[in-house]
């Protein structure tokens, strides 16, 4: 731990100088992050132009439920931006070059391809999930950042495991698959609550690609109307399984990874 975490500095360190040289990228970064996440809220406000209620669902519940979202969203593209990991690593070789240093080739990848700007997401997150308590008026009691600490970590655990095994398929395939694009766009499902959808589709949801645990389930826990103890509880559970999955799969897809001429 003591070594990754030096890693990090140093990556950290090296990421602010190169940043510090071409300033222009980073702010256009954050600022089309914050575009994107304005564009989705906007469409929420849309929605209930045309309707009182999503569901049994009021306009401020869902816009808690998409600023919970966001946090671990945030968080696990600052920490697992592994969107081009075929392209850059399997296509163009570079994993070969990974498999020669010391550390653990998930964390070198991660580390190498960290994006702090994308943590704006994360506290823009917050501050939707602060207004939108403050409208429904619900309390606040001096564990619930606890809470919110616990649940996001778990989320972040769950994309993370679901993005690491996607990537792993790299190992498998000599090309990128197209997948990664497609379970972006599921992910997106995880923003709503998940009682608007049919049966087939919360149940992918929940137990075989598990977005709803980044989303509604554990927001549930600080919504009086929707509480759902036993669902927000199962996020921590939900994403240490994921992850640990996650990782067996890469584990074995890199001793199967025979070099860039395989």
């Amino acid at each position: 731990m003591k070594f990754t975490l030096s890693l990090f500095r140093e990556y950290i360190a090296n990421y602010i100088k190169t940043k510090l040289t071409y300033r222009a990228d980073f702010w256009v970064e954050v600022m089309s992050d914050l575009l994107f996440s304005a564009m989705n809220l906007i469409f929420i406000f849309v929605v209930f132009q045309h309707t009182d209620s999503l569901g049994d669902w009021s306009q401020a519940e869902v816009v808690f439920v998409y600023g919970y979202f966001m946090v671990p969203f945030g968080v696990f593209s600052t920490f697992f931006n592994l969107w081009n990991f075929s392209e850059r690593y399997i296509v163009k070789g570079e994993m070969d070059r990974v498999l020669t240093r010391p550390a653990h080739s998930l964390t070198q990848i991660m580390l190498e391809n960290v994006d702090p700007p994308s943590m704006i997401g994360a506290l823009v997150g917050v501050a939707i999930m602060g207004s939108a308590w403050a409208t429904l008026g619900m309390p606040f009691d001096w564990y619930d950042p606890l809470v919110l600490l616990v649940m996001v970590i778990g989320s972040v655990l769950i994309y993370a495991g679901l993005y690491t095994i996607l990537a792993a398929i790299s190992f498998y395939s000599d090309a990128p698959t197209g997948i990664v694009p497609l379970m972006f766009n599921i992910q997106n499902y995880g923003r709503y609550p998940i009682q608007i959808y049919n049966k087939g589709i919360r149940f992918l949801l929940t137990w075989l690609l598990p977005f709803a645990f980044v989303g509604v389930y554990p927001a549930s826990f600080f919504l009086d109307r929707h509480h759902d103890l036993t669902m927000a509880w199962l996020t921590p559970v939900v994403g240490i399984i994921v992850a640990g999955i996650g990782l067996i799969v890469w584990n074995r897809g890199v001793r199967r990874y025979r070099g860039a001429g395989s």
